[in-house]
């Protein structure tokens, strides 16, 4: 059974859940725009002065970039957390990380290291985005393959074009928790932690088997650098306005993208639309142009001729971005 970390924390984001896997390993959960903490810490209190506490993030490659070094009165920030973390340092044993308005690229494994003569320590904290094993389910799953078709992204491909469509590389936790509300499908994904998966409800002989039980079929570890398959991307808020733009005229791509400028917008992404369609039930039967060169539609209420049987984002696909056949659906990030 999985129990709660028991260190003494101040939370400073209300959603923040916490949870120790083993005395060396914890997992936090929190929402984009956060600022939150990554505990660690030596069991008894012992005098921190002149100790060295160093704070890294463990890359996919296993190298690690620098976040923070502290010695004594000493302390240093790096790259993109300069001015955004800082030790806690609520008693003389805590070596606390604060990260302040968490960023998609935030989320991830960090390692802390407390070199203290006689007592030293490491623990890794993995920071996920607020999802199925936290306190309350608020995102969506959704399955992405670029326009260069299915099974052609390694993990750090899965991850960037995850974050090009503003979300994350979801977790097993996340893909099983939509799963468990319908969630049906026949590609397979990149996880967050490595492996590859996905998810059937209607078990059938292209899918693992008709006589098969329906479940999260896995194909486990894979090489993170030679394999390749689609992603399971994992979107949790919208921190603007999601909409379709009406124009008197069908749109080809360079339009739409100048079109949702002049509105003052930008043109939408896949996380963008998945999480309106998700989240706040947006329901639209005209098909529209997306960042990615994609075209699709949100329909939360199933009819005629605007995906009868299920609600869901339909995909027209990635047409020739000269076509001028398409709406496009634009977003407004708040001030």
């Amino acid at each position: 059974m999985i129990a709660l970390f028991s260190l003494a924390l101040v939370v400073f984001a209300s959603s923040l859940h916490v949870e120790a896997q083993d005395e060396s390993r914890i997992k936090v959960y929190a929402n984009r725009g956060d600022n939150i903490t990554l505990p660690c810490g030596l069991e008894r209190l012992s005098s921190m002065f002149g100790n060295r506490i160093k704070w890294t993030k463990i890359e996919d490659d296993s190298t690690e970039t620098d976040v923070l070094v502290s010695m004594g009165f000493y302390k240093k920030t790096y790259g993109n957390f300069q001015d955004r973390v800082y030790l806690l340092e609520a008693d003389d044993s805590d070596a606390t990380l604060v990260i302040t308005d968490l960023d998609l690229k935030d989320y991830g494994t960090y390692k802390c290291e407390i070199i203290n003569g006689m007592q030293d320590k490491v623990v890794e904290v993995d920071l996920e985005l607020q999802g199925e094993n936290s306190l309350s389910f608020t995102g969506v799953v959704f399955p992405y393959s670029p326009r260069l078709g299915r099974y052609n992204l390694n993990f750090q491909d899965a991850e960037a074009a995850c974050l090009e469509q503003d979300s994350v590389v979801a977790s097993f936790e996340q893909l099983y928790g939509e799963w468990k509300t319908g969630m049906d499908w026949c590609n397979a994904g990149w996880l967050n932690d490595g492996t590859v998966q996905y998810p059937i409800t209607k078990p059938r002989e292209p899918c693992g088997g008709a006589r098969t039980s329906a479940g999260l079929r896995t194909y486990g570890r894979q090489n993170k650098s030679n394999s390749r398959y689609d992603v399971f991307c994992f979107t949790a808020s919208l921190k603007g306005r999601f909409y379709y733009l009406i124009q008197p005229k069908k749109l080809n791509f360079d339009e739409a993208v100048d079109a949702c400028k002049r509105d003052g917008a930008e043109i939408a992404k896949v996380g963008h639309i998945y999480a309106a369609w998700k989240l706040l039930g947006y329901d639209r039967c005209d098909a529209g142009w997306l960042a990615d060169g994609s075209v699709r539609y949100p329909i939360s209420r199933p009819r005629k001729n605007c995906s009868p049987t299920e609600a869901a984002v339909r995909f027209v696909g990635f047409p020739d971005k000269k076509q001028k056949l398409y709406g496009v659906y634009c977003y407004k990030p708040q001030p």
